[in-house]
């Protein structure tokens, strides 16, 4: 027999009982005796059936499956975040469908329909900007929704790092190296830690006033655009050229350290530079790379963590009430930034 044209009723047919039987099997084994569960077993590997996981999703009501959304995947910040997610709902018997909205709002909406559609159990992301609209439907179909990579977020539950708080530790950093001609370069400054991380240093700066920020606004938070804003801080005047460089996430600070590199400037003789996340590539660039480290695979198991919590609550029909955490960011000064003496 095609093994694709396999269905539920061939096993029946072949163990000597009912559709209904074979679907208690698979789906409530306590409810049949076991040797009937062992004939239907043995049909089931005779025949080479599969379950339709989708079919018992639809009859359920439910998945076992769980989503993430992460508006940059090729950052290994949120691939560290997405291992932590992942190694939390393990531990529940729950699976996690990744998908990446690769910092576009239609796409990040597209993703949170596709969930819905799918009956996933809840959903965690990281926003690219303000809640929408859509993750408020899902909350009100009776999704449950986490926010990671985010603090701030009172409708929902969401656990992220003090941006503004890091963004001030960087700056201070760079200040306290003697630095006073300092640039900013992130972007794009609708992304909240992006905007965060720029107040901070801000705040940083409002003790110095004879101290000064360039800002220098990126499309992405990538490699490509820190190289590009290399190359325009390299031809500056160095009367007027920063000192020291403070890069809103590592890829931005690898790019922008091989551009300087390129243009013949040294780090951090010539320009000091430092980064956020503290990603592994950071301390294993050319010249490692100073940073403020964020606890990556703590925010997703935590995040995970709120969202069984906050199902089980939902599915025992109890009041929710919506936890904000906010983790300390941690600075961690490497070569980039330290001159030698």
């Amino acid at each position: 027999m095609n093994r694709r044209s396999v269905s539920m009723i061939d096993v029946a047919v072949l163990a000597g009982v009912s559709v209904g039987t074979v679907s208690n099997v698979v789906n409530s084994p306590q409810r049949v005796s076991e040797a009937t569960r062992d004939r239907v077993q043995v049909a089931i590997d005779k025949l080479g059936w599969v379950p339709s996981e989708t079919a018992r999703q639809l009859r359920a009501g439910r998945s076992h499956a769980v989503g993430l959304i992460v508006f940059d995947i090729s950052n290994p910040f949120f691939t560290d975040v997405a291992l932590g997610v992942e190694d939390a709902l393990y531990r529940q018997g729950l699976s996690v469908y990744i998908s990446n909205s690769d910092q576009r709002i239609e796409r990040e909406e597209m993703l949170i329909r596709h969930f819905e559609q799918n009956r996933v159990r809840g959903v965690i992301m990281a926003p690219i900007t303000n809640v929408n609209e859509h993750a408020l439907q899902l909350r009100r179909r009776g999704i449950p929704v986490v926010m990671v990579d985010r603090s701030r977020d009172e409708d929902f539950c969401s656990v992220g790092v003090d941006d503004v708080e890091g963004g001030r530790l960087a700056a201070e950093h760079l200040l306290a190296m003697g630095h006073r001609r300092l640039a900013f370069v992130g972007g794009p400054m609708t992304l909240a830690q992006v905007h965060d991380r720029m107040t901070g240093a801000r705040l940083a700066m409002d003790n110095h006033p004879d101290a000064s920020l360039l800002t220098l606004t990126t499309p992405t938070l990538a490699v490509t655009p820190g190289t590009a804003c290399a190359t325009q801080i390299a031809l500056m005047p160095d009367g007027t050229r920063p000192t020291a460089v403070f890069a809103a996430n590592d890829l931005l600070a690898i790019g922008l350290l091989q551009g300087f590199v390129a243009a013949g400037l040294r780090v951090p003789d010539d320009i000091a530079l430092i980064g956020y996340d503290d990603i592994e590539f950071a301390a294993a660039a050319a010249v490692p790379l100073s940073s403020v480290s964020q606890p990556r695979r703590a925010l997703g198991e935590r995040a995970a963590a709120m969202l069984v919590d906050e199902i089980a609550v939902a599915e025992e029909g109890g009041p929710h009430r919506h936890e904000i955490v906010r983790l300390a960011p941690v600075l961690v000064p490497r070569a980039s930034t330290m001159v030698k003496s």
